[in-house]
């Protein structure tokens, strides 16, 4: 169980501190300074809380998953918010209930400690390691073993800031890995390159290639290289400066290069870090042994009933699948998490993987399996742009600007009314305010609550962001572009189904052509 018999003493100042802040007896601002590192922040009004669940690499499997339904099973009102970091985040939780479930989740093995505040957060993978078509190799042991040693950092020295740490497959690069704090990007001969001080936000950076060829036995000296690099010139002072990115600027790139290899021949000096990347590679080896042998069971008929099905992403392992669910906004509840429970508790190895994308990832089902899970999930998004992501929002968030679920659900009742093709419109991005949740700027569409003057004062809106790519090697950081008002935005969105159904075409080869038009439609709206 990891870490969780040294935690487990701190927990009884979490229930103190958690029953004052209940009694008005502390601030949301000293409360959220505290909270934070146990996974949890008081929802806007403070009268009801998050607890954020710690998963390396969005990985559950069946028995976290048991857990964490028969604890949910008290709270059968409760939000679950799937989130673009691969947790999943408990809403509406009032202050006996959550400290009534924080123990049972992390005996589940969800540790919430440090899932928020100045800490290592929680690390994270290509949602299919290990099954995925075309992947490198399966990064997700190496990704496993970081979030167990990065936790390890807790209770140690302060941090400036937050750190976040991911593993990419493929040049798909979905986890943002070259745009991390610290990013593992794997290679075709199974090592990794690795990727520094890079982020999204304000002032966002895309990072710096520290190293190439890494043999993934070494990848925790360059973690605590990465730690002591942070702890030694992250700004202490100013802490909207306190993100790895800037130091990008405090110390040039190849000032930054210098000092972190400095840190680095100062681990392997001090340290014995080296993972036995030979287990590793012989467990990995046995699981996909296993995979293989139960894609045996699938049969003919059941795999010829899945052909053109869009939900279903065919594994390597030949007879097995992955089925994706989306619930609108990555809001759902937990009668549906019970669902797909219920449905996978008998399918050998089959586990659950939360995405970057907010979508649910059902994986090694059998055709049989596969075709059970397709009708315990076809609640979720019907198409493309139905599977748009958008962080919890300003109705919840205490640093929210703006309602990015309210937007999103506008959106999706307006669009539904025109019955357009799917791909018409493609998957956007809704962030609430600066912080940039969704990674707006790495995507081809994005919004960013913002404030806009009107002539009947100023009015809540979102600046919109084009152009973003997250594929590595094409990184781009989308800038930001006019505000349009809030309400405005379903309209515009409708304008646009409606150009590109007229041209006939999807919006992903529109706007290769068409980017002038965009940019006076949305001029328009703005």
């Amino acid at each position: 169980m990891g870490y969780l018999e040294e935690f487990k003493p701190d927990l009884q100042e979490f229930y103190d501190k958690t029953k004052k802040f209940a009694d008005k007896e502390m601030t949301v601002a000293e409360y959220k300074g505290f909270s934070g590192g146990f996974g949890s922040y008081a929802q806007r009004g403070a009268e009801s809380h998050m607890l954020r669940l710690r998963m390396t690499g969005g990985r559950i499997t069946k028995d976290m998953l048991k857990g964490l339904v028969d604890i949910l099973d008290k709270y059968p009102d409760k939000r679950l918010k799937l989130t673009t970091c691969e947790s999943i985040q408990i809403h509406d939780l009032k202050a006996d209930e959550l400290c009534d479930s924080i123990l049972p989740v992390w005996e589940a093995g969800m540790i919430t400690r440090g899932g928020g505040g100045d800490f290592p957060r929680n690390v994270m993978c290509s949602p299919l390691s290990g099954v995925e078509e075309g992947e490198n190799f399966n990064v997700m042991p190496y990704a496993a073993a970081a979030g167990e040693y990065l936790m390890s950092f807790i209770k140690g020295p302060k941090f400036p800031r937050k750190l976040k740490c991911a593993f990419s497959n493929s040049p798909a690069n979905v986890v943002h890995a070259t745009i991390r704090d610290l990013g593992f990007v794997s290679n075709p001969d199974g090592t990794f390159d690795v990727y520094i001080c890079g982020g999204m936000g304000n002032n966002p950076k895309v990072g710096v290639k520290a190293a190439d060829k890494v043999d993934p036995s070494k990848i925790l000296y360059y973690i605590k290289a990465m730690v002591e690099t942070f702890k030694a010139y992250g700004d202490y002072e100013n802490r909207g400066r306190a993100r790895t990115r800037y130091m990008q600027e405090k110390l040039g790139v190849n000032g930054l290069k210098e000092a972190f290899n400095e840190k680095l021949k100062e681990a392997f000096a001090s340290e014995k870090l080296d993972l036995d990347n030979e287990s590793i590679k012989k467990a990995v080896a046995a699981e996909d042994a296993g995979l293989k042998e139960k894609g045996k069971q699938s049969a003919e008929a059941d795999k010829d009933r899945l052909s053109g099905e869009k939900r279903v992403i065919k594994e390597r392992q030949d007879g097995l699948y992955a089925v994706v669910y989306h619930p609108i906004g990555g809001v759902f509840g937990p009668a549906k998490l019970k669902e797909i429970y219920e449905t996978i508790k008998d399918a050998e190895l089959s586990e659950l993987r939360v995405g970057p994308d907010e979508s649910l990832y059902i994986i090694n089902l059998n055709a049989a399996e596969t075709l059970n899970a397709l009708k315990a999930t076809e609640d979720g998004a019907r198409d493309l742009f139905e599977t748009s992501v958008a962080c919890i929002g300003a109705a919840t968030c205490q640093v929210g600007l703006a309602d990015s679920q309210g937007l999103l659900k506008a959106c999706v009742e307006e669009i539904r009314k025109h019955d357009f093709a799917d791909g018409v419109l493609p998957r956007i991005y809704i962030s609430g305010c600066p912080s940039s949740c969704t990674g707006h700027q790495a995507s081809g569409f994005g919004f960013r609550g913002a404030l806009k003057k009107t002539d009947n004062g100023q009015k809540i809106g979102f600046a919109v962001f084009i152009g973003g790519d997250e594929r590595q090697g094409s990184e781009l950081l989308a800038g930001q572009g006019p505000v349009i008002i809030a309400e405005d935005i379903p309209k515009f969105l409708a304008e646009l189904g409606d150009m590109v159904t007229e041209a006939k075409s999807t919006y992903d080869k529109w706007i290769t052509e068409n980017r002038e038009k965009l940019d006076a439609l949305i001029e328009k709206y703005a």
